[in-house]
């Protein structure tokens, strides 16, 4: 038997190639992906996702800065924790929630940012 090392260079391996089977591996052993859709407009995200099963009872959502974690009751019939980062903070008081046949859609503001830049007088 012939053992040859692995040996990985920038040239040889790709990190691209690496984080492609990386991806193929996870989705092929961890089942259905949970990944939502996403849109993207000025002023909000748009994300669609699959919870077939669930009714609005028995889903909880929570917006921590530009974290959205979506949990199911502890009484649910079936289990679901999800959690998603975008890039930006998200504005609780624009953003709403809408599910419909088995798919949740959230439609999520963005916080505009406020510049603080401040102009002084010169003496």
């Amino acid at each position: 038997m012939f053992f040859a090392p692995n040996v990985r260079t920038a040239r040889f391996a790709p990190r691209a190639y690496d984080r492609a089977f990386e991806r193929f591996a996870s989705e092929a052993f961890a089942g259905a992906r949970r990944s939502p859709l996403v849109e993207q407009d000025d002023k909000s995200w748009t994300l669609s996702l699959d919870v077939p099963g669930f009714a609005r009872e028995e889903l909880v959502i929570g917006i921590e800065g530009a974290v959205v974690r979506i949990d199911s009751k502890a009484d649910a019939k079936r289990q679901f924790k999800a959690a998603y980062e975008l890039p930006q903070d998200i504005d609780v008081a624009a953003s709403e929630a809408k599910l419909e046949n088995g798919v949740l859609t959230l439609k999520l503001g963005k916080v505009v940012p406020v510049s603080q830049a401040a102009t002084l007088q010169i003496n």
